[in-house]
């Protein structure tokens, strides 16, 4: 295995699997220091709606990665409460919890794993999916590596990458730099659902439709699917299924009927009650 930049924490890590290690941040973040603002303006209360609105130029996946950083803490009984609306209570020394929080993660777990792609390099270049390889050639800053060993692999898989993006009209520019053109990557994102959703058709024996922006969402929870871009739901119906962006509150509803609207790369779920078959349309 080796390091490089970090997409999502590992569910599990495979075998030839890319990853990130590197010392886990002691002290509050930036995250922490926006959860604190928003709840100060709002009577101790933070949810993404709230954040959005605190924030116009915030984009939900933003919002959402601050869900994920209050989830850790209230696994670890460090404060925030989750309420059944899935807004958050933030006490008002939320900023102190968080400091504590991080130093003792950093003492229980000096080194942070993040895993990036469960593919070797060379299948990442011509995959029809947005990938880690993507947001390296798209950073003003980018990963050192040095030019020997794997380092040079990096290399090697950024310069095909580069110009296979070119080839498909997703980007512009040379052997030496790459301009990705509008849309790009969300159109590697609908690559990816389609060739996902067809392969899954025979398994699960109904047809795939993919979700759009603003579309209502209602169906079964029935598993996880881990792609490229990251990990989603497949979401099932009465005659067709579809694939969302997964959330951790999902692994606790799989099997259960749940609706929401699709916002970017978010769903904001109501789940039923008890647990459901599939014959939801």
């Amino acid at each position: 295995m080796s390091t490089l930049g970090a997409v999502m924490p590992p569910r599990r890590c495979p075998e030839n699997a890319t990853v990130r290690l590197e010392p886990r941040a002691l002290g509050v973040t930036d995250a922490d220091r926006t959860v604190d603002a928003v709840a100060r303006a709002n009577g101790g209360r933070y949810s993404i709606d709230l954040h959005l609105r605190h924030d116009a130029s915030a984009s939900q996946a933003y919002a959402t990665a601050h869900i994920r950083r209050l989830e850790a803490m209230r696994r670890a009984g460090a404060g925030p409460e989750r309420q059944a609306d899935g807004s958050w209570t933030i006490p008002e020394d939320y900023l102190h919890r968080a400091l504590a929080f991080a130093r003792r993660q950093q003492r229980d777990r000096p080194v942070a794993l993040s895993v990036l792609s469960s593919r070797g390099l060379s299948e990442l270049v011509e995959i029809e999916a947005p990938t880690w390889i993507d947001r390296e050639l798209a950073s003003d800053t980018r990963t050192a590596a040095r030019d020997a060993g794997f380092g040079r692999e990096i290399g090697s898989a950024l310069a095909g990458r580069r110009q296979w993006l070119i080839e498909q009209q997703l980007a512009d520019g040379d052997a030496e730099a790459i301009h990705f053109r509008r849309g790009a990557l969300e159109e590697l994102s609908r690559r990816e659902l389609r060739v996902a959703g067809t392969r899954l058709e025979q398994d699960v024996g109904k047809a795939f439709v993919p979700a759009r922006n603003g579309d209502r969402i209602e169906g079964v929870i029935a598993r996880r699917v881990d792609l490229e871009s990251g990990p989603h739901a497949l979401v099932e119906r009465s005659r067709e299924f579809t694939l969302v962006p997964w959330r951790d509150v999902l692994e606790r509803n799989i099997g259960k009927a749940a609706s929401g609207i699709m916002r970017a790369d978010e769903v904001s779920w109501q789940f039923e009650r008890g647990r459901a078959g599939p014959a939801i349309s």
